[in-house]
């Protein structure tokens, strides 16, 4: 695949999990309904702080790894496909109904940049996420750092936009997204785009 092309298939992909509804769509939502925009925004860009951070540490930590190991970048891709696997098996075989309301917890007082960060920073699945779906749009030979930060960087800017459309449409999304079937259909049709990159990374080669 060419630059554009891996920067093309990313931002397809990226843009599908961004939309899928999970707990960072429940605190957004629920905050913009309960508090207020400006609160629900700062909750949104602590997100994606967070995201930013987990680049930050998959870049620098992951480029170490593949330099110095060849069996460490084998267990690395492997363990990698078979945790999408299993994520995108449980969204086909068990979608969800509603949205979990966990994270959506708080009171007038709370930070909600520090919350959303938090939320991200404290779920190691954020990091395994992008160890094992970031290196697939990567070409060949280009640093890998650089474009860690780079699809990070795109990531980010599609949660901030999908945040911002949340928050200005709160009422008749909110009550959209939080429809079983909608939830349900999200959670298969990403399923889907999850197994079939698990299958591309597992076949992959150095």
């Amino acid at each position: 695949m060419s630059i554009a092309d891996n920067l093309i298939a990313f931002t397809f992909a990226a843009t599908l999990l961004t939309v899928t509804p999970g707990l960072d769509t429940a605190l957004i939502l629920r905050t913009a309904t309960v508090e207020n925009r400006a609160q629900a925004l700062r909750a949104a860009l602590g997100i994606n702080a967070g995201c930013l951070l987990w680049g930050a540490a998959v870049a620098f930590g992951l480029g170490a790894l593949i330099a110095v190991s060849e069996l460490a970048y084998n267990l690395l891709k492997y363990c990698g496909a078979a945790y999408l696997a299993f994520l995108g098996l449980n969204m086909l075989l068990r979608p969800r109904q509603a949205l979990s309301p966990g994270r959506a917890q708080g009171g007038p007082g709370t930070n909600w940049f520090l919350k959303g960060m938090l939320g991200n920073l404290l779920n190691p699945k954020v990091g395994i996420f992008y160890v094992s779906f970031l290196p697939q749009f990567i070409p060949h030979g280009q640093p890998l750092v650089a474009w860690t930060f780079g699809l990070v960087g795109i990531h980010v800017l599609l949660g901030l936009l999908w945040a911002v459309v949340l928050i200005a449409a709160t009422q008749p999304l909110a009550a959209a997204l939080r429809r079983g079937p909608v939830i349900k259909w999200m959670d298969r049709a990403t399923g889907v785009v999850f197994v079939a990159f698990a299958a591309r990374l597992a076949l992959s080669r150095r």
